[in-house]
């Protein structure tokens, strides 16, 4: 079986999300265990200290809360990606981190910008524009399902709230939707029925040959075969009954 091929659970599926989940966990314990901050590690627009955070501002986070919010999207958004585009899931992940972190620097406000939410917005967006643009029903079905669990997320791409990075969030929406656009060859096809094929005859189906032009229902006659040869015998075989 192809390791590539979507639609397939395999111990990647689950493993790789749980196990990028445990380690921001394992990251804020320490911190909070030995005493660390490590907000400095963060993206600090414009600066070229700040270019580091582009690296490790996903595996930063500010509070228990923030952990929490940003790790259940997170596992349920990545499973999805490795399953449903399994070829391209480790390029949506690595180019997503970058690039978003890098957006995140250009136009980001003055401060430390941390934690996987620019990720998390590149995860949805990819999803949710490659389904529709691909037209694929089970791709389709998946967008909707983002939709519906993280439809609500497209506000916090405005400052709508005090310390929030809405700029992070921006820029993994467009580089979302960017990735969608520019990861093309990668998605499965959708299936073709034989008569979606460009070869197809539809005069030597045998099912169509059933109808006229019309459409109408051409009735064969029967065919019935007997035969008058009177010396033909039948003959029956039976036991006699003992006494």
């Amino acid at each position: 079986m192809n390791s590539q091929q979507p639609f397939r659970f395999s111990t990647g599926v689950i493993g790789y999300p749980i196990a990028f989940v445990l380690l921001i966990w394992i990251v804020f314990w320490v911190e909070v265990r030995f005493g660390y901050r490590l907000n400095s590690l963060g993206v600090l627009p414009r600066t070229f200290s700040g270019l580091r955070g582009v690296i490790f501002s996903p595996f930063i986070h500010g509070s228990l809360e923030h952990l929490y919010h940003n790790s259940t999207p997170l596992l349920v958004l990545s499973t999805a990606l490795f399953y449903f585009y399994r070829a391209i899931a480790w390029k949506v992940i690595l180019y997503g981190i970058i690039f978003s972190g890098l957006f995140t620097w250009g136009i980001g406000s003055t401060g430390y910008h941390i934690g996987a939410s620019g990720l998390i917005y590149v995860l949805m967006s990819f999803m949710l524009f490659k389904g529709i643009f691909s037209k694929h029903y089970r791709l389709t079905a998946l967008s909707f399902i983002v939709i519906f669990l993280y439809g609500s997320m497209l506000w916090y791409v405005f400052p709508i709230k005090e310390n929030m990075s809405w700029e992070g969030h921006l820029s993994g929406l467009l580089v979302g939707f960017a990735f969608a656009l520019i990861f093309k060859t990668s998605i499965t096809k959708p299936p073709k029925y034989i008569w979606e094929e460009a070869h197809y005859d539809e005069s030597q189906d045998p099912f169509l040959q059933q109808f006229d032009e019309a459409g109408n229902f051409i009735e064969t006659p029967k065919e019935e075969t007997y035969s008058s040869d009177s010396s033909l015998e039948v003959r029956y075989n039976f036991k006699e009954k003992d006494d």
